[in-house]
């Protein structure tokens, strides 16, 4: 009997993470005929980690999976977490600084094909290379006439490895200038500065993230917050075609069953907060990717970490 209960007892920790949060997982719910819920966790949600010193998992926007498998997930504090793969609880916290040794304003995540953590920094706009201990080791500067046009809270908000040798970012809102309704993502090809593609979201969104899908295409997060409404996502595939991404719309993720998620913000959608973080962790055996997406609370108690597991079947390249 006492090896039934601790046997209970460890899956039950490992189903709620560290905040006592249950994850909810079923089987896939259809948001659109593109892509499937198979649940959420508000594990890390109010999570620390750390002993001597504490690192609290606050604003997390930016996820990426490692070379072993582990699940790094980026802060706005300039941390850099590793999470377990399957329980999602954290395991080790990597503070990150500019070569100044000031902290980050971290936005997005990738690694390398090296294992290099590639982090798009805001002020200024840029990827900041990382090795596996933390060390700055290298940079990615957003060419100077996109820079200067950038706002400070506009600037580089995803980034993705589109192919070995080539990194793809993408500003959140339009630079100065520019048709408002257009966003800028600037490439790098063996580190020099590439061609910087054009995107044009839906009305009203911004660009929150990007993801490689692993054939030379790109997910997309946009989204905006309206007050009285909530969060709005959509999840886009974007495809390199000259110097523009043809952007095919997957879903509008307030159409996902809400699974029984709470909110304290109004929210059309319960289940919906800031989603900022977005990684594909690998295929279905059915040839879907499987995506996890995270929402940053932007430090604030009615806001809630939140992991989100999609299932998403691309059209063929």
């Amino acid at each position: 009997m006492l090896k039934v209960v601790a046997a209970l007892l460890v899956a039950l920790a490992t189903a709620t993470g560290c905040s006592g949060a249950p994850a909810v997982q079923v089987a896939p719910q259809p948001c659109s005929p593109a892509v499937a819920i198979t649940g959420f966790s508000d594990a890390l949600d109010g999570a620390t980690y750390g002993a001597r010193r504490t690192y609290p998992l606050l604003g997390l926007s930016g996820l990426a999976v490692d070379r072993d498998g582990s699940l790094l997930a980026l802060g706005d504090r300039s941390v850099l977490f590793t999470l377990d793969p399957r329980s999602r609880e954290p395991r080790a916290a990597t503070p990150l600084a500019d070569g100044a040794g000031e902290a980050l304003d971290a936005e997005a995540l990738a690694v390398d094909a090296d294992g290099t953590r590639l982090v798009a920094s805001e002020a200024p706009p840029a990827v900041l290379r990382f090795d596996t201990d933390g060390r700055l080791v290298g940079r990615l500067d957003v060419p100077p006439d996109l820079a200067a046009r950038a706002a400070r809270n506009d600037a580089l908000e995803g980034v993705a490895v589109l192919a070995p040798e080539r990194v793809v970012a993408a500003m959140e809102g339009p630079l100065a200038g520019d048709d408002p309704g257009v966003r800028r993502f600037p490439t790098w090809t063996s580190g020099a500065p590439g061609p910087t593609y054009s995107y044009r979201p839906d009305p009203g969104l911004d660009v929150a993230e990007l993801a490689a899908t692993g054939d030379g295409r790109l997910l997309v997060v946009e989204r905006a917050f309206t007050r009285g409404v909530g969060n709005t996502v959509h999840l886009v595939l974007a495809d390199p075609r000259g110097d523009t991404l043809v952007r095919t719309p997957l879903a509008d993720l307030g159409a996902c069953p809400d699974l029984g998620a709470t909110s304290q913000q109004v929210q059309a959608n319960p289940l919906l907060d800031n989603i900022e973080g977005m990684t594909v962790l690998g295929r279905t055996p059915d040839g879907a990717l499987r995506v996890l997406l995270v929402s940053d609370d932007n430090q604030n108690a009615e806001q809630t970490t939140r992991l989100y597991d999609l299932e998403v079947r691309l059209p063929p390249a």
